[in-house]
Order: C-alpha cells, then structure tokens, then sequence
C-alpha cells in the first residue's frame, strides 16, 4: 500500500483487480476545500488511458513489476520464448503480449519483459533496431518530385517505408515504436 502524496511516473497500481500505470500526476491544492491528485493512468495489459482523482492522503494499492532483461530465442506457435539473463530460466510469452513487437524481433534479441507474479505484462524493445532488407522493388530516379519511398521488406516480415536508394541486403536502422526508417547502419 502507498499513499497518493507517494505516486510517480511508471509506478503500477493494482485498482479494481487491474492494473494501470501512472503516466502522469499532479497535487492540486486549491483556494477552498481540500487538496487532491489528478492522474493519467494507462492499462498494462489493454493501453487504455484514463483520467482519475484521488483525495490526497488516500491509500492505493501497489502491484510489484518485475523488469527483468530477457533475450528472444524462438517463436513456439503462437508463443515467444524468452530466456532470463540470470537465471537461465525460460517463459513463454503469448504471442498476444508480444503484440506489433514481433516485427522487430529477431532470435537472440534482448528485450526487457515486465512480469507480474509470474505472468508476462508487457515486453520493452529498444528504441531501435538493425534489421536486413529482404526483399524491395528497384528505386527508379526522376519519377517524383520530392524524395520518395517504397515498402521493403526486412528479416522479420515486417514492411517498412524506404528511401527509393535502399536495395535488397542492406541493413537499415528502424524504430520500433512506429516502424519508421531512421537510416543505414
């Protein structure tokens, strides 16, 4: 148990028999009455943001996350298959949980995933990542008038906006938040 005068960013409380984590808070002392805290609070498992007031002083309830640093081995099925860097022990995480990170997965990753008493929450991938493009059309000059793209292909799967100069075997630098090109490596 905390109390809301000791909420933070990334903080996961355990509401309702779900949990959520605290994006963004504020004390608010106004003129007349009491003082509270407004919130932002996101859904670990389905991303749905909320706002939420709390009187100030007033217990919440804490859930333990545990970040663990975990490398990416091979897909079983629909399942992902992690290995704890310390410990050698290996869990499988529904392809689910996983969810659009798959795209930038590759064997050997390292990845953080967050579990709560044992059950995968959620996995972190780094901002960015190299992946090798497998497959994209030629880049043909001087049909645009600005700089153009075309879909490529990398090692995942996944299709990715290229500049017109990227070809087959190059490896490029994508983010994994949004699948964006960054650049050569």
């Amino acid at each position: 148990m905390a109390s809301t005068n000791d909420l933070k960013n990334g903080l996961v409380l355990n509401l309702d028999k779900e949990l959520w984590s605290v994006v963004e808070f504020q004390h608010v002392k106004p003129g007349k009455g009491p003082a509270f805290v407004r919130t932002t609070l996101k859904h670990v498992l389905s991303g749905k943001v909320v706002d939420k007031t709390f009187n100030a002083g007033t217990k919440v309830e804490t859930a333990t996350v545990d970040k663990r640093t975990m490398q990416y081995l091979y897909q079983d099925g629909e399942d992902f298959v992690f290995m704890d860097l310390d410990t050698y022990d290996q869990i499988h995480v529904p392809g689910a949980t996983v969810g659009d990170n798959a795209n930038y997965l590759l064997a050997e990753a390292e990845a953080t995933v967050a579990l709560h008493e044992g059950v995968p929450l959620y996995i972190e991938l780094p901002t960015s990542v190299f992946l090798e493009v497998t497959y994209t059309e030629p880049g043909l000059q001087g049909d645009r008038s600005t700089g153009g793209t075309k879909p490529a292909t990398v090692e995942t799967g996944a299709t990715v906006q290229v500049p017109l100069f990227i070809t087959t075997g190059e490896k490029i630098k994508v983010d994994t938040r949004d699948g964006r090109y960054l650049g050569r490596s």
